[in-house]
């Protein structure tokens, strides 16, 4: 289960950060005439991993709470 610190740090990074990281380097590769999606396609995945994550400890957290462990 991750600390309310690590939570909060993954969580912004997960809805806010690297969703912001993937639209920038988007349009950069447009804007540049290069193929980013690669790259957005690895940010992606890997925001989509952390979600995963971040879910998983939720649902422990809120179950331990209400005491149907």
């Amino acid at each position: 289960m991750l600390k309310n610190k690590v939570y909060d740090v993954l969580k912004w990074i997960v809805v806010i950060f690297l969703p912001a990281l993937d639209t920038f380097i988007f349009m950069l590769g447009s804007a540049l005439g290069f193929d980013s999606s690669v790259v957005c396609g690895v940010i992606s995945a890997f925001t989509m991993f952390l979600g995963a994550l971040i879910g998983v400890s939720t649902y422990q957290y809120r179950k331990k709470q209400n005491g149907t462990e």
